[in-house]
């Protein structure tokens, strides 16, 4: 396991950020992944387990079917990064994924719904099964959809099974019709006040740009990263209160009651991210000055200067929020941040993402980190102490983590 030690945005600049990057690398292979492997792989029936105390003892062998897709994602990640092509656990990450895989096709589609639909080989998926597979929770919303489509590509793109990468792009396909076709799932909101949300144009954006890293560039992938950004930008950010908000009305506008009001600091900073990758990969600066925007708000609205970390909600009028873990500092907001922040560094080269992401790392390594078995704890009270040991449970999984110890090294090291 890997002992906390402090960084600074001064010794980060001395050497360009070098020691920084072998930190994150040490941190990704010596600290995360042997905690979940290969304790984690289901022997018996395939896939993953991944609900996990503070050791990796299992504490329930129910499966998330979010954590299949995205567990498999981040082994064919691994498999994929060619600073990792000697490692020699390298054969494992791609037997483990074939199993996440194979899982996800026997267990996890909705084949009845399926058959009733019309559809093809994209079926709607499970949320939440047994260790051997049968369904216990369907969720209302597509988002296992997205985390299979991200599987299947990375595996198309690990092994060229065109199977595979057919089957991504239809996922990604019944994913955005979910989400955006009329009609196509029950609205969440009645017509009384109707709201839209920010996350399904933030998971279209990823899921595209991770679609096109392995599938190669289609015009369809970037009319739907063009329409989400679009969408995020006229209708979701608001520069005159510098924030982005969780939900609006269709037409864009604030609905001052609870829902409408609510700021969730770490999902705008996820999608700021999106945004910003996609600017530096067309080479935008008017993205990159976007995704920068976003990220400056969100962070001045989430930063808690007494305690520190990341507040899970806030209200954008600085009203009570109903939600009674508002206050909460949970792993992934912190997880996006770090890459967030230290994106837009790299991009703009403004010394305070750099010095936000020092403050950042010491604060959430120092308060999620366990140096005895490794990984991060998934919840802690305002003021960093431990809610509870878990490491793992249906939402918390081998994935926002690990991938921002990936990217924060990809990043310093420009691959």
């Amino acid at each position: 396991m890997t002992e906390f030690s402090e960084i600074s945005a001064e010794a980060v600049m001395a050497d360009a950020g070098r020691s920084l990057a072998d930190r994150y690398r040490a941190l990704l292979l010596d600290d995360c992944l042997p905690f979940w492997f290969p304790r984690s792989v289901d022997v018996q029936h395939g896939g993953f387990l991944h609900c996990l105390d503070r050791d990796g003892t299992i504490v329930d062998t129910d499966k998330s079917v979010w954590a299949q897709g995205r567990m498999t994602w981040m082994l064919l990640t691994l498999w994929q990064t060619p600073q990792l092509h000697g490692d020699p656990r390298r054969a494992d990450w791609l037997q483990w994924a074939i199993s996440g895989l194979e899982f996800l096709q026997r267990h996890c589609f909705d084949r009845s719904a399926a058959a009733e639909e019309g559809l093809g080989t994209a079926a709607r998926m499970f949320f939440h099964v047994t260790q051997d597979g049968r369904p216990i929770r369907r969720r209302r919303y597509a988002y296992s959809e997205a985390f299979a489509a991200i599987a299947n590509a990375a595996y198309f793109g690990a092994t060229g099974q065109a199977d595979a990468g057919v089957l991504a792009m239809d996922l990604f396909r019944l994913f955005t019709e979910m989400n955006f076709q009329p009609g196509r799932t029950p609205a969440k909101f009645t017509e009384t006040r109707p709201l839209i949300g920010l996350a399904p144009r933030m998971i279209t954006i990823v899921t595209a740009q991770e679609l096109r890293r392995q599938l190669g560039e289609r015009p369809e992938l970037t009319a739907w990263i063009d329409r989400s950004i679009c969408d995020i930008e006229t209708l979701f950010y608001k520069p005159e209160l510098r924030c982005v908000m969780e939900s609006v009305t269709p037409q864009g506008e604030i609905s001052d009651h609870f829902d409408g009001r609510m700021l969730n600091p770490g999902h705008a900073i996820e999608g700021a991210w999106f945004i910003l990758e996609e600017g530096q990969y067309r080479g935008d600066e008017r993205l990159i000055r976007l995704g920068s925007a976003m990220l400056e708000g969100m962070w001045e609205r989430g930063w808690d200067e007494e305690f520190g970390g990341l507040f899970y909600f806030r209200d954008v009028y600085g009203k009570p929020v109903q939600e009674y873990w508002h206050d909460m500092k949970f792993w992934w907001p912190h997880d996006e941040a770090l890459i967030g922040t230290l994106l837009a560094w790299k991009l703009t080269g403004a010394s305070h993402f750099l010095e936000w992401h020092c403050r950042l790392f010491n604060w959430a390594f120092r308060h999620f980190g366990d140096s005895e078995h490794g990984e991060w704890f998934g919840y802690l009270h305002r003021d960093g102490r431990r809610s509870v040991s878990l490491k793992g449970n249906l939402w918390k999984s081998f994935f926002h983590h690990p991938r921002a110890l990936w990217k924060c090294w990809q990043i310093l090291t420009g691959a």
